[in-house]
């Protein structure tokens, strides 16, 4: 399951490090800057979940998988309906985040109460 957690996180920050450069480079032109601000946003909590995916995976600490899921959901969600929202300019997406975002505090306070030392 480490290995998963591990190379999970790692994917999912290589998809943040692009969904950046696209917002700087890409969006730019064409995107308002209220929905400049929203897609930094998404990726700012994407980068930062990526991280503490990888973190969970290399952690010599034991701990039920499921705070690992509910923030790789977490991040699914939030983040990519607030890409959703700027790509397609779809109000109706913002209103999806706030579950992103809820999974994303429960997983972590999940990771939280199961944490155990290693053998």
């Amino acid at each position: 399951m480490a290995l998963l957690m591990t190379r999970t996180g790692l994917v999912a920050l290589i998809l943040a490090i692009i969904c950046g450069a696209f917002g700087a480079h890409g969006l730019e032109s064409i995107a308002t800057e209220d929905r400049l601000e929203t897609w930094e946003t998404a990726v700012r909590y994407h980068a930062w979940m990526s991280l503490l995916m990888v973190g969970l995976g290399v952690s010599s600490f034991k701990m039920s998988s499921w705070g690992f899921w509910l923030v790789c959901s977490g991040v699914l969600i939030f983040s990519g309906s607030l890409y959703g929202l700027v790509l397609l300019d779809l109000g109706v997406l913002g209103a999806v985040a706030p579950v992103g975002g809820a999974l994303m505090i429960a997983g972590l306070l999940f990771s939280t109460i199961s944490l155990k030392q290693p053998d």
